[in-house]
């Protein structure tokens, strides 16, 4: 789940997560394949398959996983799928859009698959641009915070074209244009800071505050479409205030 508000980097239900790597790890090897298909497949060389790399290995999905991965994309070695990208657009329910991104190399199953998981839970899918406009194409760099002030993040960040910084609680998040991105993150790496993730991304322009039940639906509808290995990443204009997600976590 993605998406620009504070709970998208909490650790909830982090045995769910974590009993579900396995499908995560499958999610971040096709990226690599893909990346490297696209823009071949020399790291140095290829941001988008630099960043794909990166996420991988910061997610402990093993380097010899991450070797083939590169190879099979780049045609080096046998095995690389036609993975296709798909976007679906769609409701959870309470009327909180979703960009639903899939990698598949079947598009009829991965429509069922996502059709299905939105009806079961209340959802629903949309018109093609019925729910697109919600969402902007932005670069999103997410750095831990440490003993960094938002000044201190800024004072790297301005000049490589970032256009905000939020507080999401124990992180930075450092927005800016999706074509900047890869100049923000390379800022950030040459001033000595770790980050946890660097992604092209799409930030809702328009939210839809949320209270528990309504929160509880929209995670029961994100959950259920990324357990289909078809979906890549969801992203939500859904915004959980502080208090409804402090007791998410309560419960």
């Amino acid at each position: 789940m993605s998406g620009h508000s504070k709970w998208a980097t909490t650790k909830h239900k982090k045995a769910a997560i974590d009993a579900k790597r396995g499908k995560l790890f499958a999610k971040l090897i096709k990226n690599i394949e893909v990346a490297a298909r696209t823009g071949g497949g020399d790291i140095n060389g290829n941001p988008t398959l630099y960043d794909a790399v990166q996420k991988a290995k910061k997610s402990s999905v093993p380097n010899d996983n991450i070797d083939r991965a590169v190879k099979r994309g780049s045609g080096a070695e046998a095995g690389g799928a036609d993975w296709q990208n798909i976007t679906y657009e769609g409701y959870a329910p309470g009327g909180v859009a979703l960009l639903i991104e899939c990698l598949t190399d079947n598009r009829n199953r991965a429509a069922a698959e996502v059709r299905t998981a939105l009806s079961r839970n209340g959802g629903n899918l949309a018109d093609p641009g019925s729910v697109a406009y919600v969402f902007d194409r932005k670069g999103v760099v997410i750095v831990p915070k440490g003993d960094r002030s938002e000044d201190d993040i800024l004072e790297v960040v301005l000049e490589a074209g970032a256009e905000e910084v939020n507080d999401n609680g124990d992180t930075w998040e450092i927005v800016s244009e999706a074509t900047d991105f890869v100049a923000v993150r390379k800022a950030v790496q040459d001033a000595g800071i770790d980050y946890d993730s660097a992604e092209a991304s799409w930030v809702p322009n328009l939210q839809v505050p949320l209270d528990l039940e309504g929160a509880k639906k929209m995670i029961r509808v994100i959950e259920a479409l990324e357990d289909s290995d078809d979906v890549q990443d969801v992203f939500a204009n859904g915004d959980i205030p502080d208090e409804v997600l402090a007791q998410l976590d309560e419960e």
